[in-house]
């Protein structure tokens, strides 16, 4: 994409604050817009520099936008130190008139802008419903495994796809109106022993294939990694899995109804289990087939995390 020359496009007035107002004092230099998934999205700098390292932050879905008002905007500002000077100001992203990120590493701030993009996708799309999970393909249908950040998700979903499973996606499951599971594709994100940052990982660089189709749901996963766990998921009723989903369900707050009716279809298409588990290599070599026929045992809402 190429940025959009200036004037920069207006902020939606259902988003427009006083500190948005005090935030425009800044003196921005160029910016651009871009839709995805149906929204309309604004980003402006301090500094041109900054454009083409945004540029390649975008995800995948991102297309170039003319729109003249945007559902939500990305201010950056580009620190640093000035001539002589020993004052290192900060690089700093806002979301709107919020301030999300500072820090004096850039690297750490084009992180949280790509962060920021997802998010906000996640939470304001219209026409999808983003779940914290990741999902893989198996035999026609989708495997959802939902969980927070930190809980080994695109471990399991790397030594998945290393068994034979279709990559879907490693942070989202993105469900359409009937409960099917679209492709979200992104590299996959290590994060590296020690520093914490993330290490973006091509699917194809360890032998796994995209998904190109969305898949009906067939079973979804409740897990967390826990050394020396023995994997015996228990089984939800499907009330129980609809409020598991719904506690790793993004835009659950902005749009309950159609979320809730959403997370229903999805779990009447397919079993929803829970349970810790060790090695993401243990628990993928036992997976699908184990997976496929868990114990018959119903989990009480008490053990729902």
């Amino acid at each position: 994409m190429t940025a959009l020359a200036i004037p920069l496009p207006l902020l939606s007035s259902k988003a427009t604050t006083v500190c948005w107002g005090n935030l425009n004092k800044v003196e921005w230099s160029h910016g651009f817009s871009f839709t995805c998934y149906g929204i309309h999205f604004g980003v402006r700098v301090s500094d041109p520099a900054l454009l083409p390292m945004l540029h390649k932050r975008l995800p995948a879905d991102a297309t170039a936008s003319d729109a003249e008002v945007v559902d939500r905007y990305f201010s950056v500002i580009l620190g640093g130190s000035e001539g002589n000077s020993r004052v290192r100001r900060y690089n700093v992203v806002y979301v709107d008139h919020v301030r999300f990120a500072r820090s004096h590493d850039l690297d750490d701030i084009l992180d949280s802008f790509e962060t920021a993009v997802r998010l906000s996708t996640a939470e304001l799309a219209r026409n999808r419903v983003f779940i914290h999970a990741g999902a893989v393909g198996w035999n026609g249908k989708a495997i959802v495994l939902p969980g927070k950040s930190f809980v080994g998700k695109t471990n399991l979903v790397m030594e998945l796809v290393k068994a034979g499973a279709t990559y879907y996606s490693d942070e989202f499951a993105v469900l359409d109106s009937v409960g099917r599971v679209h492709p979200y594709l992104k590299p996959l994100s290590l994060r590296e022993n020690g520093s914490g940052r993330q290490r973006n990982i091509p699917v194809e660089e360890i032998g796994g294939r995209p998904g190109r189709k969305p898949l009906p749901v067939g079973l979804v996963v409740m897990s967390a990694y826990k050394p020396s766990a023995r994997w015996r998921p228990l089984t939800l009723s499907p009330g129980n899995g609809a409020l598991a989903l719904l506690s790793n369900t993004v835009s659950a707050r902005r749009t309950p109804e159609r979320v809730l009716a959403t997370l229903e279809r999805m779990v009447s298409m397919a079993p929803v289990i829970e349970g810790k588990r060790g090695e993401a290599t243990v628990a993928a070599s036992a997976a699908p087939p184990r997976w496929k026929n868990p114990p018959p045992r119903c989990a009480s809402s008490a053990s729902i995390r």
